[in-house]
């Protein structure tokens, strides 16, 4: 700075310093390679917008079957789906209207022919125009607030696809945007260890465990990742463990790498994949594919199948040429001897301990007869006195 300020004499320091901080802010924003695309910002908006709108139209649907099954209680089982719900309404209005009505651009037909028969025989009561029209707006509300949740979730599934390709990849864009929008930023998530990655979300858990001295939870938010819901619930864990540390590369891979598309995260997925099949006891994708190459393959005649006289040999699976087998073999026979020699000195010397045994209990028995004839002895030297 002070080199530069000797050689451009020309201009104010003031201009020089307001200079250099412009261009720092420049060499800043090459290094971390700034974009839009990786603000990921609008990710943790965007997922907390998706779960209030989740929570809102939930309210609304429930306050819409509850207000309109007073006048058809039996629609409320024959079409669960909210959506589907507002959008019959919404072109029936009355009950009685449904006969005449062609609803299947909206319900199945097999649905559509019961929810007829139903309201031609329905227990519930009349209502007014202007109770339908109340009705009607609360209808459109909930259809208004589906196609724009619908909306958010391609622009968050867009999103996450950009900034965080690699993520999206392993435990999909749903839960990915949620541990990014717990951790506060894409670089906040990158720095943390595998392990916190796993429990993320499950902190409460966490610390009452460790109050308490109880076992720690093995999974927080990633629990509701397709690979860990594939998992039974004895594997769940060892699952969760293995997710979350290839979760962790996958991170840093898509905060300080350069490449906008998923290159680790196919990669990693395929590994967990082969984790759980080995976990459940089925062969890995490799073995299964290279099952059927192997079958044309001739079969090797064993040493041990032309000779009948004796059984089966391991030696004979070797494949290198006869000499290597002669080692063997005779490899074979001094493990062979020394298996024998060290037999033989295990029962050499329990004979020996059964020996020792035996003149223990003799001794014992001459010990106490000995006594015994000291004291007769004693007792006839008395008897005379």
């Amino acid at each position: 700075g002070a080199r530069v300020g000797e050689l451009a004499t020309a201009a104010p320091p003031a201009e020089m310093r307001s200079m250099a901080i412009g261009l720092a802010h420049s060499l800043s924003r090459y290094k971390l390679k700034f974009s839009p695309d990786k603000v990921d910002t609008m990710i943790v908006q965007a997922i907390g917008l998706l779960d209030d709108l989740d929570k809102e139209l939930n309210t609304y649907a429930m306050r819409l079957k509850e207000w309109y099954g007073w006048h058809f209680p039996e629609m409320g089982k024959i079409v669960p789906d909210n959506l589907m719900y507002a959008k019959t309404i919404q072109k029936m209005g009355v009950r009685t209207k449904c006969k005449g009505l062609d609803l299947s651009d909206i319900l199945a037909e097999e649905v559509e022919a019961e929810l007829k028969d139903a309201a031609e025989i329905s227990m519930g009561t009349e209502v007014s125009e202007e109770d339908v029209a109340n009705i009607l707006m609360l209808c459109e509300q909930v259809v208004s607030l589906s196609e724009y949740r619908a909306q958010l979730w391609d622009y968050l599934k867009n999103r996450m696809n950009a900034i965080a390709p690699n993520l999206s990849v392993m435990v999909g864009e749903l839960v990915g945007a949620r541990l990014i929008a717990h951790a506060g930023s894409l670089m906040n998530l990158a720095k943390q260890p595998a392990s916190t990655v796993q429990i993320l979300g499950a902190e409460k858990a966490l610390f009452r465990a460790l109050k308490a001295k109880h076992d720690t939870p093995k999974y927080g938010l990633i629990y509701h990742a397709s690979l860990v819901g594939q998992a039974q619930p004895k594997n769940k864990g060892k699952i969760s463990r293995v997710l979350a540390a290839k979760c962790a590369l996958s991170i840093r891979v898509d905060a300080l790498g350069e490449s906008s598309t998923a290159t680790i995260g196919i990669d990693s997925r395929l590994k967990v994949e082969d984790r759980l099949r080995q976990l459940e006891g089925r062969a890995p994708v490799e073995a299964a594919d290279a099952a059927p190459a192997a079958r044309p393959q001739p079969a090797v005649v064993m040493a041990a199948d032309t000779d009948k006289g004796r059984g089966y040999s391991v030696a004979a699976d070797s494949t290198l040429a006869p000499s290597g087998k002669k080692k063997k073999g005779a490899k074979d026979e001094a493990d062979d001897d020394a298996a024998a020699a060290k037999k033989a000195k295990k029962a050499k010397k329990a004979a020996k301990e059964g020996e020792g045994e035996k003149k223990r209990k003799r001794d014992g028995e001459g010990g106490s007869g000995g006594k015994d004839g000291e004291k007769k002895k004693k007792k006839k030297d008395k008897d005379k006195d």
